[in-house]
């Protein structure tokens, strides 16, 4: 006879444990201290096993039946309940451990260990501290696109769509790395592609003519600062390298006789090591400040300690100072400058102004056939570069009130 619900409340309290039996092998086990917890006993491969679906009323009686249904099903299909039980729980606990910060922990340490710059590596640090505060916590096998959506979304609403776009790149690198240690299936991340604004393309500032150039190269031999400070403005223009290559720069990766500075592939953006040709204004730039070598493995050490290098805004404070706004020109300007007065020079390849600015060929193909090429032109092409620099910088007088603060 089915039980009641009725039934079940009116269940008296004896002196020994008994049973109110349900339909299909569920039944009611009543204990001396007023405890109700269902059970259902079967057998399967010629044993006699237990299945516990919990305490009424926590789980009431057609829950009871769901479970016991559930469970008949399993056995109907050959598995033992209660080693599917197990499983699940395991699987659960396995799956509360894998929370998306774990897994991002993982990917993180990961790509640290495969040489990401620490400049690289702090903006990354930034990305997974805001991801870990919306979604950290959960297991990373049960987020959903649209929670993710979510997430991204709130960064859009503060007008930060370049975060937002990279946020879900970032993430996607995540659940790639999820997949192939077998926590997730799938990147739900790929399915919001076309999902997010797509940011305007923010140029960087920098000054493009010559005019304009030989006021800047005019402005930093003017400049008052720090004089660690002004031998990297006065490095920069020469190299044009990016701000965190130069920033990173180590005595170690310099070869003065041979007028080459290698930068290893940790420090570039596209994990290549990079030459660079060191014009004879280069050279003596640097031997003038070689002096300092065994004070600081770097270059251009930081005012607080030889251990470290300039701060990433150094430069940029520098151009403020001398006069120049955010939207005027920038330490990443420096490149600009160099590829577009080198390309209206017309005297260099295209390519080899793009090998020397460490642009990489999207080409796989092409980028493996032209490895190495365009060196001797590069060479000459930055002694060239040098010498046009020191003709623009001798254009006018030095005008310390238009470029100096008081």
């Amino acid at each position: 006879m089915a039980l009641s619900v009725f039934a079940i409340k009116a269940a008296e309290i004896r002196d020994k444990q008994y049973k109110l039996s349900d339909t299909g092998g569920l039944y009611l086990l009543v204990t001396p201290k007023g405890g109700k917890c269902w059970r259902m006993n079967y057998r399967h491969l010629g044993k006699q096993r237990t299945l516990s679906f919990g305490v009424f009323p926590d789980t009431g009686l057609a829950e009871a039946r769901a479970q016991r249904d559930a469970a008949r099903k399993l056995l109907a299909n050959g598995e033992d309940p209660v080693e599917r039980a197990k499983i699940d729980r395991i699987s659960a606990e396995a799956a509360s451990l894998n929370t998306f910060e774990v897994v991002a922990g993982e990917w993180l340490s990961k790509a640290e260990k495969e040489g990401r710059s620490p400049a690289t590596m702090k903006k990354l640090h930034w990305l997974l501290d805001f991801i870990n505060a919306a979604i950290g916590n959960r297991p990373v096998a049960s987020i959903t696109a649209q929670e993710l959506l979510t997430m991204l979304r709130k960064m859009e609403e503060k007008g930060r769509y370049e975060t937002a776009k990279r946020l879900r790149s970032t993430c996607s690198q995540i659940f790639r790395y999820a997949i192939a240690t077998a926590r997730v299936d799938r990147d739900i991340a790929a399915d919001l592609r076309g999902a997010l604004i797509v940011p305007k393309p923010v140029h960087r500032a920098a000054v493009t003519t010559s005019v304009e150039a030989g006021d800047l190269l005019r402005a930093i031999e003017a400049f008052e600062g720090s004089t660690n400070v002004k031998n990297a403005l006065r490095l920069l223009p020469h190299v044009f390298v990016r701000p965190g290559e130069l920033r990173f720069a180590e005595w170690s990766d310099f070869d003065l006789s041979a007028s080459v500075w290698t930068i290893p592939p940790q420090k570039t953006k596209m994990r290549r090591p990079h030459g660079v040709p060191l014009s004879n204004q280069a050279i003596a730039i640097l031997r003038d400040i070689e002096r300092d070598r065994g004070w600081s493995p770097y270059v251009f050490p930081s005012r607080s300690s030889p251990k470290k290098p300039i701060s990433e805004n150094t430069i940029n404070a520098a151009l403020r100072r001398m006069g120049y706004a955010q939207d005027k020109m920038t330490g990443h300007g420096f490149r600009a400058m160099a590829a577009t007065l080198l390309n209206e020079m017309g005297l260099w390849h295209p390519d080899a102004i793009e090998r020397q600015l460490a642009h990489c060929d999207t080409n796989a193909v092409r980028r493996a056939y032209t490895r190495g090429e365009y060196w001797d032109e590069r060479v000459r092409m930055m002694q060239h570069w040098s010498d046009h620099l020191d003709f623009l910088r001798r254009g006018a007088k030095v005008l310390k009130s238009q470029f100096s603060s008081a």
